[in-house]
């Protein structure tokens, strides 16, 4: 039986830490996620040939489940990569990581997605995202046997810009709904909310148990720029919703009900993968009797931890021992 059954893109990830510049040099949106062509992405690798990268497997999802193994979750993880060396780095990983996947996970021909992020000296991270096969993520990925055993079905909101990975993520949460197995869905990011709010819906259903979302994505879906009037719309698709606010901590809102779970200290140098190690620490908690609160609590005091490093995950799969440690000694 598993914790979590996660379903996401399968992404090595390349870092770079840059300046404000370069974003504009490269009309680079800042702070979001944008789908490239490899040939786009080439071009900009190229540019920064000349800087030091930290390479690491990734993916919001895939981040997520190896936080929640890292804590002490038992983990699923369903993706899609090609029988190449990124591939098979990324699924080394996992392995060693500890987290299951898909014996089929490597495809035949094709290349392996990739992520390029950007991080600026405010710590805000900018992402080119070049999916490569995992655009090609099918319900011939799912293994419906341990989805059905999971407590939780976790997905990414980045499924819904591919119509064929959106087809195995709606099929994939109207499984674990017949089985009775809890639905948690990531908006992902403000892009995915602008640019594919119809396939978010499609892949939202009739409403989800758990939402996750920060503050800019909340705001994007209610098409507002009041927080209250977007947590009255999110309350109509999810009965519990985890709203992230940065340095601020997060809102738990409950059948519509919100209460804040104040921030930790913390001194950012890259906020990438926040957003993801807090969903991962929340999925732990509530697997282990953590309460809502606890949970984001939990996941507040993750990210404050992993923010205060390079890159989306931390760096050894102790340092997750270590933080739930520290946050249990608190």
């Amino acid at each position: 039986m598993y914790d979590v059954y996660g379903l996401g893109n399968a992404l090595v990830d390349t870092e770079y830490r840059i300046d404000e510049d370069f974003l504009a040099q490269h009309a680079i949106a800042k702070g979001h996620m944008t789908l490239v062509e490899e040939d786009r992405m080439e071009m900009l690798i190229e540019a920064l040939s000349e800087l030091e990268p930290e390479r690491m497997s990734g993916g919001s999802a895939a981040n997520s489940i190896i936080a929640a193994q890292g804590f002490g979750a038992a983990t699923y993880y369903s993706c899609k990569v090609a029988d190449d060396a990124t591939g098979h780095h990324f699924l080394a990983d996992l392995n060693t990581a500890g987290v299951h996947t898909n014996p089929n996970a490597a495809a035949a021909s094709g290349k392996s997605g990739r992520c390029l992020i950007l991080v600026t000296e405010d710590a805000e991270r900018s992402m080119s995202t070049f999916l490569g096969v995992s655009n090609q993520l099918s319900a011939g990925e799912i293994d419906e046997a341990a989805l059905a055993e999971a407590r939780y079905f976790y997905v990414e909101g980045y499924l819904s810009s591919s119509p064929e990975s959106l087809a195995a993520a709606a099929a994939c949460r109207q499984l674990a709904e017949s089985q009775g197995v809890e639905t948690a869905v990531s908006l992902s990011d403000p892009s995915m909310v602008e640019h594919f709010r119809d396939d978010l819906e499609t892949l939202l259903g009739n409403g989800v148990n758990h939402l996750f979302c920060n503050e800019e994505e909340a705001l994007a879906w209610a098409r507002t720029d009041r927080l209250d009037v977007a947590i009255n719309e999110l309350k109509d698709i999810a009965r519990y919703c985890n709203i992230t606010l940065g340095s601020r901590g997060s809102l738990t809102v409950i059948d519509g009900r919100q209460k804040a779970a104040p921030g930790y200290p913390a001194t950012a140098v890259d906020t990438n993968g926040a957003g993801d190690i807090y969903a991962g620490a929340c999925l732990y908690g509530w697997s282990t009797g953590m309460d809502h609160q606890q949970a984001a609590s939990f996941g507040n005091y993750a990210a404050a931890t992993l923010v205060q490093q390079y890159g989306a995950r931390l760096k050894t799969m102790q340092q997750y021992q270590d933080v739930l440690k520290a946050f249990r000694a608190l």
